[in-house]
């Protein structure tokens, strides 16, 4: 069965984007996104909330940002490649090739995912992936941790949800940028 992996950015203190909805304390230096390409690139479908599916979209629509260096261009390639999944009750429709519009997040319907994929499934956005944690769908998290508190915003993680965790590996990156990467003991 393939495993669902959580992979997001957190500030220091545990939020993916500040009181004010911004996340720009995220940019990638080269290491950082050699690295998160070579995490997703064996992903083969990659489950979003509407606001992250919208931010990832431009690797698709905007071509530009492919022409900026090859590790660019490699992610753009990666993320292309992999099916998208996006969960909205407001999006009319996507952008992009290989992406289907899910209206509810159905955990019967992400537990047929895992079991039938030939790759492992990652999720992304803080509210869909609390739906997964709460279903118990979660294999393992990718914690990319930034050196900056936002004094609060989005919560990467879920509360109210209890999940005993491994860990596997971590890195440190020369940006500052803790990787911690943890599966499920359940």
């Amino acid at each position: 069965m393939a495993k669902l992996i959580y992979v997001t950015n957190v500030s220091l203190d545990g939020y993916i984007e500040d009181e004010h909805g911004r996340f720009d304390w995220t940019p990638p230096d080269d290491d950082y996104l050699a690295f998160i390409t070579d995490l997703v690139r064996p992903m083969g479908t990659y489950l979003y909330g509407r606001r992250l599916y919208e931010s990832m979209s431009v690797w698709e629509t905007e071509p530009a940002l492919a022409a900026h260096s090859k590790l660019a261009a490699d992610f753009a390639d990666v993320w292309q490649a992999a099916d998208k999944v996006v969960y909205s009750t407001t999006l009319d429709a996507t952008s992009t090739a290989r992406t289907r519009l899910e209206r509810n997040f159905d955990p019967a319907s992400v537990r047929a995912m895992k079991a039938s994929a030939i790759s492992d499934l990652t999720i992304g956005g803080a509210h869909l992936a609390a739906q997964a944690f709460q279903a118990g769908l979660i294999d393992e998290c990718h914690l990319l941790i930034h050196p900056i508190l936002t004094g609060g915003g989005k919560p990467g993680l879920p509360s109210g949800t209890r999940l005993d965790l491994e860990l596997l590996g971590n890195r440190r990156f020369s940006n500052g940028v803790a990787s911690l990467h943890y599966r499920s003991r359940t």
